[in-house]
């Protein structure tokens, strides 16, 4: 093994720097508590925007939606200074949740004309966006700093 010039010690103290350096990180990456209210609020908002069955309010809640996401991302960026990555069995997991609860409520919506079905199904993927952002930070932060 080659050491470069570099000793025990100097290797040590580059080591802890290191794992000093990724605790910091861990520490930034949780996004403040209004984040994931605020996304969560958002898709609720988009999503109740179904009950009125009108693309006149839907499309503008639509662009209201992803202005405010893009918002979140730049504050989250400028906050953290970073941008994480959600892995693909998390993904996996939400795509999960979202059908679960978004397939049975657009078949009621537009199968039977239950469009108000939209209001409880935006809530409920609202509160679950919220919860899974907590979560998924908290879980990505004791990642960062070798707990799990």
């Amino acid at each position: 093994m080659e050491s470069n010039g570099i000793d025990r010690d100097e290797a040590a103290a580059q080591l802890a720097a290191l794992q000093a350096d990724r605790a910091a990180l861990a520490d930034r990456v949780v996004a403040p508590w209004w984040y994931d209210v605020a996304l969560g609020l958002l898709l609720f908002g988009f999503l109740a925007s179904y009950a009125f069955d009108s693309l006149w309010v839907t499309f503008p809640a639509l662009v209201v939606f992803f202005a405010c996401v893009s918002v979140l991302v730049s504050a989250y960026k400028r906050i953290t200074g970073v941008w994480v990555n959600i892995d693909a069995k998390t993904m996996a997991i939400w795509v999960a949740v979202v059908l679960t609860v978004l397939a049975p409520a657009f078949w009621l919506a537009e199968a039977h004309d239950q469009h108000w079905v939209m209001v409880p199904a935006g809530a409920v993927l609202g509160v679950a966006v919220a919860l899974f952002g907590r979560y998924w930070g908290r879980a990505y932060a004791a990642e960062l700093r070798g707990e799990r």
